[in-house]
């Protein structure tokens, strides 16, 4: 360095220390343009959010219908099996709704890629559904029971597939806020769909047979809660759409509803009302989730700072081990 070089560099210092203000603007992330530097997510949040939450509802409520039906609570059983037939429904309507044509989602059934998780759920999907309006039917008819049997069976075997695998759908994408969130968003949705069963079975059953339905409440609002936690501490700076403006709001909201669900359903014991609260806390409480989740992804596309950052923080840490 040069002596002028280096008087400046020590002068520059020296006033650092005096306290002087910079007299250069601080930098910000910014993009070309002002452009985002991702394309934020073109699905229709209502259908997509809702997408999210009704499959989460359909492939718990399969388990906890084998669960009853195992333990002879057929008024639990009968819930929860239409509440799997028209969850999977509703989900499959909103899907097509947001592809703008049926045939663009007979199109995927057109082969299988196993890497792909786009691929995997509709397969999946189109698997399990007959099975769910196949055990429903057959027990609102009353008929063909060992078809019934079966086809509930082999529908609570699929279900955990169907509660999850929209989490790995979402954490594949570009969107940093779902990218960062890939090793825990599944177990948060599992922790959401256990709860959004739970409250359908506590609002349709009687008190005598919900005794599943509050001990999958206590669990899933558990697993939800825990896993959320733990997922944003691991997350960084792209954990920070799930905390501020709307999609913090929603997600503050389902935490909320959700511990008090899960506490009235441990507490409501031989209480109609107390359990009917209860499941309408909790099946609030999981929409909450899903929406402020779906939210949240594409603020996190918005802002350039979210998809910078990261990078440079994973680039320094990749120099530092070498």
């Amino acid at each position: 360095m040069s002596e002028s070089g280096a008087t400046r560099g020590r002068g520059s210092r020296a006033r650092r220390r005096r306290g002087e203000r910079a007299m250069v603007p601080r930098a910000e992330f910014t993009s070309y343009y002002g452009l985002p530097i991702l394309n934020k997510p073109t699905w229709k949040p209502l259908d997509i959010a809702g997408y999210l939450y009704l499959g989460g509802l359909a492939g718990a409520s399969s388990l906890l219908a084998a669960g009853a039906q195992v333990t002879g609570r057929p008024v639990l059983a009968r819930a929860a099996k239409l509440g799997a037939a028209g969850g999977v429904s509703l989900a499959l309507a909103a899907l097509v709704h947001d592809l703008g044509r049926p045939a663009r989602f007979l199109n995927m059934l057109r082969m299988l890629k196993p890497t792909s998780p786009m691929s995997v759920g509709s397969w999946l999907l189109a698997g399990y559904a007959p099975l769910t309006f196949a055990a429903a039917a057959t027990d609102v008819a009353g008929r063909y029971r060992l078809l019934g049997a079966a086809a509930t069976a082999s529908a609570a075997a699929l279900g955990p597939a169907v509660a999850t695998y929209t989490a790995v759908l979402i954490a594949d994408t570009a969107v940093p806020t779902w990218h960062e969130g890939h090793r825990d968003l599944p177990f948060v949705f599992a922790g959401s769909a256990a709860t959004a069963a739970a409250g359908l079975g506590l609002v349709c059953a009687p008190v005598g047979q919900n005794g599943p339905a509050r001990r999958m409440a206590a669990l899933g609002a558990a697993l939800e809660v825990g896993s959320f936690r733990l997922m944003k501490r691991r997350m960084g700076l792209a954990a920070e759409p799930l905390e501020q403006g709307g999609p913090g709001a929603l997600l503050r909201s389902a935490e909320a509803l959700t511990l008090a669900g899960g506490v009235l359903a441990v507490c409501a014991g031989g209480r109609r009302r107390l359990a009917v609260g209860a499941g309408a806390a909790l099946l609030a409480g999981s929409a909450a989730l899903r929406f402020g989740v779906f939210h949240a992804g594409v603020a996190s596309a918005e802002d350039p700072k979210y998809t910078v950052v990261p990078q440079r923080e994973r680039l320094e840490a990749r120099r530092s081990g070498a």
